[in-house]
């Protein structure tokens, strides 16, 4: 199974609308090109404005299908989608929500990763864009895109191959995770599995128990 980084952005926080209702947020994004290095703190010269909710070893790169982008210009943006307009670090071909599980290991560039999980889109998306009922849009749909956790680090370029090296969990597409956690809320088995699988970022795992204590 192999797929590409179409292409690859980066952003550091920046302070918004200063003189009105100011906010600061990492969201938008350049293409780079050329081979940029990846850590397991993310890629050189990318940030995030909330490091509470974003950011860290496991949400260390945020990956999104571009196979989503036809659908959200016929569906909201006729004018076209800038690269990385969802705050995407990878822009990826070949891969879906409905084909990456997670704990995937790709091997990118010299470079290594891990799906850890499901994006949860946050309020600034909405306030990027003035449409307010974006981010419920976007959960709804499933086009959520997923966090990488970095095994290995190494560079990493637009164009470059994602390999599929290791699948440990077929049973937990990002398609089927975003189910659990936003549509099948009651169902108290599937969230305890869910949240048993080791590949899970914490961020996910709490949340899930917590619906169900014991």
């Amino acid at each position: 199974m192999t797929a590409r980084i179409l292409s690859l952005q980066v952003g550091l926080p920046q302070l918004m609308d200063p003189h009105g209702q100011p906010w600061t947020t990492a969201t938008f994004k350049d293409p780079v090109e050329g081979k940029i290095a990846l850590t397991p703190t993310g890629l050189a010269g990318d940030g995030s404005a909330d490091l509470e909710h974003h950011g860290g070893i496991d949400k260390a790169v945020l990956a999104y299908s571009d196979e989503h982008t036809e659908r959200w210009r016929r569906e909201l943006f006729p004018d076209g989608l800038p690269a990385g307009a969802f705050g995407q670090n990878f822009t990826v071909q070949g891969l879906t929500e409905s084909n990456v599980c997670l704990g995937d290991i790709f091997d990118v560039g010299t470079a290594r990763v891990q799906v850890s999980q499901p994006r949860q889109p946050c309020w600034k998306q909405s306030r990027r864009y003035d449409i307010p009922d974006l981010v419920v849009r976007i959960v709804r749909t499933g086009r959520t895109g997923w966090y990488l956790r970095v095994l290995r680090e190494g560079e990493v370029a637009a164009g470059d191959i994602l390999t599929l090296a290791e699948r440990p969990h077929p049973e937990w597409s990002v398609e089927r995770a975003n189910q659990v956690m936003h549509v099948q809320k009651t169902n108290r088995e599937l969230a305890l599995e869910l949240a048993a699988c080791p590949a899970l970022a914490q961020a996910w795992v709490k949340p899930l128990r917590l619906r169900f204590p014991k």
